[in-house]
């Protein structure tokens, strides 16, 4: 379906995971008409490639986008297929117009309005929110003489499960959940070097994804006032200790490294002149924001980023981003974070295209 410039929609959403489907919720409470577009072929957006045995560390209550409630499982947290699930029936319980697999790649400037391409097709919209994520661009610093490396690297991104490493030796590289949570399940069948650019930060047993939302919750509203408030240390990047974590703990894995100086071909190399043998690198070293399809606005930044008050496209009045992170909102990139930014967007939308604000 190609929409002509005579009859654009108001809105084009690009994405389809939980920061799409959330601004979709608000939106279909108004009169304005809207897509999605999905470059996905199924919904649950990112969390189709988390790697199996993925847990969340918050419970199913403090997991949810807006609307309808997760629904609760077992004991423990909820894992990866769980969540795709969820956001499938969520899709489908509201009844979203949700076009896929649309991989868009452009997103074009017109006389009266913005134009996102795909392929042969166009949708002509008053506005479009970009809520892509980061997925899709893994991030993978540069370290002298990668190219010499014969063995094999991969990312977090493309890491399924641990029995493909069965009996080798692997690098895990990366501080954060995704690391920790990936340096458990490897060090099980495999010999494990854990490289981290600093120590890696623990929070404590009993703290996970609800306490953090909630401190999260608290900066938020201190901002809003103008207030500084002391908060325990702990962040959305420090290491919540989910079961398979705490169990490494006991195995005594959780050590790490520095990190090394450069790549030979079998391995690295230390600071320090020593090396050591690899087979396998996995890269746990986070994510860029995929944004590519907004290259041609020339809104993007040095940094990758785009330049926003709120949400907001400081330089294109058409454009909002959500969920990709901090700097488009508190715990903007989690499932129960995203809902204050996508009601808040929806609201700025409405106030622009029919001057007045949203109930």
């Amino acid at each position: 379906m190609t929409h002509s410039l005579a009859s654009p929609l108001d809105v084009v959403i690009i994405g389809g995971g939980q920061s799409a489907l959330s601004v979709a919720y608000f939106l279909r409470r108004t009169q304005l008409t809207f897509v999605i577009l999905d470059a996905e072929e199924e919904p649950g957006g990112a969390w189709r490639h988390g790697w199996n045995s993925l847990r969340l560390f918050s419970p199913t209550t403090w997991s949810s986008i807006p609307g309808w409630m997760m629904p609760t499982m077992g004991e423990g947290y909820p894992t990866r297929n769980h969540v795709i699930d969820y956001l499938n029936q969520y899709e489908q319980r509201y009844q979203f117009p949700v076009e896929r697999p649309v991989r868009v790649t452009s997103v074009e400037r017109t006389e009266s309005s913005l134009r996102v391409r795909s392929g042969d097709k166009h949708w002509d919209a008053k506005v479009v929110v970009s809520a892509t994520g980061t997925w899709s661009n893994p991030y993978i610093p540069r370290y002298p003489d990668a190219e010499l490396f014969v063995g094999r690297q991969l990312h977090s991104a493309h890491y399924a499960e641990a029995q493909p490493f069965e009996g080798k030796k692997v690098l895990v590289v990366g501080g954060g959940n995704s690391g920790a949570q990936i340096l458990a399940e490897v060090s099980k069948v495999a010999k494990t070097i854990w490289v981290t650019p600093v120590e890696p930060l623990f929070l404590p047993d009993d703290v996970d994804g609800r306490v953090l939302f909630e401190r999260a919750t608290e900066r938020w509203k201190a901002q809003q006032s103008g207030r500084v408030i002391e908060q325990p240390v702990g962040g959305l990047g420090d290491i919540v200790m989910v079961p398979p974590v705490v169990e490494a703990r006991a195995r005594n894995v959780l050590k790490s490294v520095r990190p090394f100086e450069r790549f030979t071909r079998n391995g690295v190399m230390w600071v320090n002149g020593s090396e050591s043998a690899v087979d396998v690198v996995i890269w746990c070293t986070g994510f860029r924001p995929a944004l590519q399809h907004l290259d041609t606005l020339g809104v993007i930044n040095t940094e990758g980023r785009v330049e926003v008050e709120g949400t907001h496209s400081t330089q294109e009045p058409r454009l909002w981003l959500v969920g990709y992170g901090e700097w488009t909102g508190s715990a903007s990139a989690t499932l129960i974070g995203v809902t204050r930014t996508a009601r808040s967007t929806v609201s700025e939308i409405v106030a622009l295209l029919t001057e007045q604000p949203i109930a």
